[in-house]
């Protein structure tokens, strides 16, 4: 099993419970940790059967940016979808950061997981 990892994707969207945090974007960092049976990629050396990770994240960018969420998790578990809908993904994580969510704190963050 490949594990693939998209480190620190620094995106801005909606998110928060309170009316101040529903007119401005706010910064969100997402990290994902997806396995996957590379066998045949390494074999072919091909993206064809391999986890398009380049299209996964542009994916990612574009509908998390343009949508509105008022908890860390149901933001998390849209992501963790996102990423299960490719066959090829056996098991995935998925932890988002929302950075000065808490005073004193350098941020907070929801992870959810699943396995096939």
């Amino acid at each position: 099993m490949a594990k693939v990892r998209i480190t620190d994707l620094l995106l801005r969207t909606i998110i928060g419970i309170h009316d101040w945090e529903r007119k401005k974007k706010q910064d969100v960092i997402i990290n994902i940790v997806l396995e996957y049976d590379s066998r045949q990629s390494r074999k072919l050396d091909s993206i064809k059967t391999a986890v398009d990770y380049r299209s996964l994240a542009k994916r990612i960018i574009e509908e998390v940016e343009s949508s509105q969420f008022f908890l860390l998790e149901s933001l998390v578990d849209f992501i963790l979808k996102m990423v299960m809908e490719n066959s090829k993904v056996k098991q995935a994580t998925v932890r988002v950061d929302k950075p000065h969510a808490l005073r004193f704190a350098r941020s907070v963050s929801v992870e959810l997981s699943f396995k096939r």
